[in-house]
């Protein structure tokens, strides 16, 4: 896994298809969340994904920590990838692998004030059942931790990249004007945006996306250099 681009909060089939034309990776669908507002209903997702093909991948992104759960989730909406946020047990994790090894999951590094020492032990202890790491950012004010439009300190995803033997994707305030940057300073495996890219309808805006797309493209071939 190298050099993804993934956009989340995808809204109806012709975003879908706006971003899958512009050149997105892995289109992503936060479900069952705590705190912020979902995109979409669970059926509409379902609808959306079905449109979704290879090289493209659906992500479900969410919160769920049960394992039982996950898996009957996945299957609902017949996505193979799974990003959870949230406290999720070893245990959990263990028993979602070895029951349905199929489903890649991606597990949420969630940057918050004084919390490297915890985000590198999720890594040691986590990384034999997950398939990627992803950076986020802890919003103190809101609670949420993802789609809060704030970066975190990047030298600490740095330093996430180099502890991690599994992929890592960066997350948390990226958008058009610092992507690039973020991708030469931190040289991670893949980028995600969610409303760095939207406009004031919160809809994911095409121009903006493009030019993501571009920044983040052009910043992955300086590092292969």
């Amino acid at each position: 896994m190298k050099n993804i681009i993934q956009i989340a909060g995808v809204i109806d089939k012709e975003e879908a298809q706006m971003l899958m034309n512009t050149g997105v990776h892995y289109l992503g669908f936060p479900l069952r969340l705590p705190v912020n507002k979902e995109d979409t209903t669970e059926e509409e997702a379902a609808e959306i994904i079905k449109m979704i093909s290879h090289p493209h991948r659906a992500v479900l992104i969410t919160y769920l920590d049960n394992a039982k759960e996950i898996i009957e989730f996945c299957d609902k909406l017949n996505v193979k990838i799974i990003q959870l946020h949230g406290k999720i047990s070893r245990e959990e994790l263990e028993k979602t692998k070895l029951l349905r090894p199929d489903i890649k999951i991606f597990k949420s590094l969630v940057v918050a004030e004084n919390n490297f020492s915890e985000l590198q032990k999720m890594i040691e202890t986590l990384s034999p059942f997950v398939d990627a790491f992803i950076t986020d950012t802890f919003d103190p004010e809101t609670g949420a931790e993802g789609a809060t439009g704030k970066t975190h300190d990047w030298n600490i995803s740095k330093r996430l990249v180099e502890l991690s033997i599994k992929p890592v994707i960066i997350a948390g305030g990226l958008n058009p004007a610092n992507v690039k940057k973020a991708i030469i300073e931190i040289r991670p495996a893949g980028v995600d945006v969610h409303t760095g890219v939207e406009d004031s309808n919160s809809r994911k805006d095409p121009e903006l996306v493009k030019r993501f797309v571009e920044e983040a493209n052009a910043g992955f071939n300086i590092n292969m250099v």
